[in-house]
């Protein structure tokens, strides 16, 4: 090959590398603005009902301390709702989590109630409440919920340990995704412990109870079998209720934190279980 059939083989040699090196380039660079936007896309959205002041709003306040920090890190969006008002089936329809942070079973409009319905019922998003959702009973000149009380095992809402008492939590299903990395059993601080007219295991699937034996101070308020942690496997809604939740100063409890991070990532998983 002489001199000059070289440069012209080198030149278009060169040219075809370059081409593919630009097409490579053009590809990574649109694979890499592909994923930048796929991550700043939220993986889902929560609403969060919460009631401000009271007795619970230490809790509230470290709750949503908590969830600011917690969504930025598994990037998801939430909003925060201090009355039900706007809840309808329409509005509903965006949300794949609905946190019921200390919001009571009353106060709620029929148009809430039957969009909230629906929501479990039929399965449009998973839901994790707090304390004051099992406030069942009369309230406040409300009426009962029936489909409520039944949706927490049929219970009302009948007394509490208002001096407020540590206790032992015992896990009775261990193998549950909710209690990974956590022992057998923990303490929690400090906490109001509520009571029912009657024990809810019979209609709900209980996950963790509290040793009444453990309470210190000591108190009469008991009732024996006592479900602290359950789910309803009756719903097509994922769901589990968690009958702590007075203070703050839960979220200084490593166990509380950890506990609340796997139900996060339970809850909106995909798969039923």
């Amino acid at each position: 090959m002489d001199s000059a059939h070289r440069m012209v083989f080198t030149s278009t040699y060169s040219t075809r590398i370059k081409i593919i090196f630009m097409k490579r380039y053009f590809i990574f660079l649109m694979m890499l603005c592909l994923g930048t936007a796929l991550l700043a896309q939220p993986k889902f959205k929560a609403i969060v009902l919460t009631e401000r002041g009271g007795h619970h709003e230490t809790f509230v306040v470290a709750g949503l301390d908590w969830l600011s920090k917690y969504a930025k890190q598994e990037n998801f969006e939430y909003i925060v709702l201090n009355k039900p008002d706007t809840i309808t089936k329409e509005f509903l329809k965006d949300y794949k989590l609905f946190i019921q942070l200390n919001f009571p079973p009353y106060m709620w409009s029929d148009e809430s109630k039957a969009a909230f319905e629906d929501y479990i019922d039929n399965g449009k998003g998973a839901w994790i409440g707090f304390h004051h959702a099992s406030l069942l009973g009369e309230f406040d000149g409300y009426q009962i919920w029936p489909w409520f009380s039944n949706f927490l095992g049929g219970i009302r809402f009948k007394n509490y340990v208002a001096a407020r008492a540590d206790g032992e939590v015992y896990i009775e299903k261990k193998n549950h995704p909710v209690f990974a990395g956590l022992p057998s059993h923990f303490n929690l601080p400090g906490e109001e412990w509520y009571t029912f007219d009657k024990d809810p295991r019979d209609n709900v699937e209980v996950l963790a109870t509290v040793d009444e034996n453990s309470y210190k101070p000591q108190t009469d308020i008991k009732m024996g079998d006592h479900p602290v942690i359950w789910c309803n496997p009756k719903k097509k809604a994922r769901n589990i209720y968690f009958l702590f939740g007075h203070h703050g100063g839960l979220f200084d409890v490593k166990e509380f934190r950890q506990l609340l991070t796997n139900t996060m990532k339970w809850a909106v998983k995909k798969d039923k279980k």
